[in-house]
């Protein structure tokens, strides 16, 4: 009688769990503001140095029209756009301005005053605060990346803090530290102070997400696991649109730091609302705590335990608890026995490919809606609007073909799409955001399956630990995505051809998985390295000769 069945007998999914899983998804919004509200936050709008003879209290950005740019500032020798980080030396008379005296070329001078932003789109954000263009546009990708960092720490940090101290303390630890961090980013008065409060924020993230996650996919029967994972992933996409919204009304990006932070306080309400995880207290032998939490579910549901199931799942505790002291006696699996053995670790290496993959184009795609061209806010809207049909099309797809045809042909899609604004014509810029927004749709599926897909490929003896390398590789992709958006400056179609040639190879690389639908789960390292394996005829005493060797090695690490 293991604690699933007792969730089946109560209701895979009752009223209960519904209540508190709705309450669950909630959060998941806020953390999409975190997450992606750097787009707004780090927007950098057209701009131009501040020339000598404009006065400083008077001087804007349009004081010296567009169509004359070119009398002040220099082409850039790569991209052949107007650079304003630079001007001409010349005496700007009248005269010269008026277009009436010719020009003498007398260099360049680098900017040393102010820039002057145009405020027509954003009234201010922190690039503009503290002039990170230029030599210093590194500095607002760097943000971005540190916030990512953060968000790796922080599912290590957190992940450990909530097997050991227990689910519901820290989400409420991690909330309360969100809630202070995000406040604090808002009057930070220097770069530094910003990003280091962005980056603890993003730690934060997945004391709050992956925490009610794990809680509401505790609680809920085996049949409804892949449903409320995905369903909860698309209350995140409607914080994805729901953030240009508070774009579109707060135009200080102080306050909108903090109108995306607040909402986070109604979440302190859930102290008294939501439990602690039934599952968990069970697996710390806290069996009288979690009893009380299933009577109050089988009361709401409307049902009887036998008294029965509670003694079994007694026994089963106990049981579980003399394996878990043998087993912390053996040595434990690790991630270099996936590198050990050639099937495994080919197979390894392509997990983590796709894993880097994906989280990279995903987060490279969501930066850079601001560098599509027209307008930004609807742009970034519908990049959000595209993950919900995206996370449907998996919950009626994903168990009907197989996990390995449906992670393939979204990347391959994904990288097709995002190709193809290569050949656009540059006065159709729709097409570009069409085929952009293509790929966004694609690459959220593909995200969305490559978690379960990976569960599936992993042993059992080490499928927390390799699951934890293969979101750690994601994170390197969030860290380094940031990055893209940088080179969209030097060319708008940059980004989107980096992503797609990543989705591409990716796609085509995971013809190399095995398919784990309605297979079984491999147990054992030996199991694992057997796995996918394609049996030649001419090397099969080869074959078990090296199976007798792995199980020899197995058995003496085990002794």
């Amino acid at each position: 009688m293991g604690y699933d069945d007792v969730i089946t007998h109560l209701g895979e999914f009752g009223r209960y769990q519904k209540r508190i899983y709705f309450l669950l998804c909630l959060p998941a919004i806020v953390c999409a503001f975190h997450k992606l509200a750097g787009v707004f936050l780090l927007a950098r709008p057209d701009f131009r140095c501040q020339l000598p003879f404009e006065n400083d209290e008077t001087a804007q950005f349009l004081s010296l029209p567009e169509e004359k740019w070119y009398l002040a500032y220099p082409k850039d020798s790569v991209t052949g756009k107007i650079s304003t980080c630079e001007y001409y030396n010349v005496a700007y008379t009248e005269d010269y301005l008026s277009g009436s005296e010719p020009f003498t070329q007398n260099g360049t001078v680098e900017c040393s005053s102010r820039y002057l932003y145009d405020q027509s789109k954003y009234l201010n954000s922190a690039v503009t605060e503290w002039d990170m263009v230029c030599q210093r546009s590194l500095m607002s990708a760097s943000s971005d990346s540190l916030f990512m960092l953060g968000v790796l720490l922080g599912s290590f940090g957190f992940g450990q803090m909530s097997d050991k101290l227990g689910r519901k303390p820290t989400f409420f630890a991690s909330l309360v530290i969100q809630l202070i961090f995000g406040v604090l980013a808002a009057l930070s008065p220097e770069y530094f102070t910003y990003t280091i409060s962005r980056m603890i924020v993003g730690a934060t993230t997945s004391g709050v997400f992956l925490v009610a996650y794990v809680i509401a996919l505790e609680m809920v029967g085996p049949s409804y696991r892949l449903f409320a994972g995905t369903v909860m992933q698309m209350f995140f996409s409607i914080g994805f649109m729901l953030i240009p919204l508070f774009a579109y009304f707060i135009h200080d990006w102080r306050w909108l730091q903090i109108a995306l932070t607040l909402p986070g306080l109604v979440f302190l309400c859930y102290y008294w609302l939501v439990p602690e995880s039934a599952r968990w207290l069970l697996s710390k032998g806290r069996k009288e705590e979690s009893f009380v939490i299933i009577e109050k579910a089988a009361k709401v549901n409307k049902v009887e335990i036998p008294s029965q199931i509670y003694d079994q799942l007694v026994e089963e505790v106990a049981e579980k608890k003399k394996q878990d002291e043998l087993a912390s006696s053996q040595p434990a699996a690790s991630v270099l026995d996936l590198l050990r053995y050639p099937n495994l670790r080919r197979k390894t290496l392509l997990i983590f490919f796709d894993w880097f993959v994906n989280s990279g184009v995903y987060y490279g795609l969501s930066w850079n809606t601001n560098n599509l061209g027209g307008n930004q806010l609807v742009n970034f809207m519908i990049s959000g609007a595209v993950e919900i049909p995206a996370y449907t099309l998996l919950l009626f797809t994903l168990n009907r073909w197989g996990r390995r045809t449906i992670l393939c042909g979204t990347m391959v899609v994904a990288g097709i799409s995002l190709l193809l604004t290569i050949i656009v014509p540059s006065d159709m810029n729709w097409l570009i955001i069409v085929f952009a927004m293509i790929g966004k749709m694609a690459i959220t599926s593909s995200y969305g399956t490559i978690y379960i897909f990976s569960a599936e490929q992993f042993p059992t003896v080490v499928r927390n630990v390799a699951l934890g390398a293969s979101s750690m590789m994601a994170r390197v992709g969030g860290i380094l995505a940031p990055y893209l958006k940088l080179l969209g400056e030097i060319w708008q179609p940059l980004p989107l051809i980096i992503c797609g040639a990543l989705s591409l190879t990716a796609g085509f690389l995971s013809l190399l998985l095995p398919e784990t639908h309605n297979k079984p789960l491999p147990e054992t390292i030996e199991d694992g390295e057997n796995f996918g394996k394609k049996q030649q005829p001419q090397a099969a005493a080869e074959t078990g000769q090296m199976q007798e060797e792995l199980s020899g090695m197995l058995n003496g690490k085990a002794s």
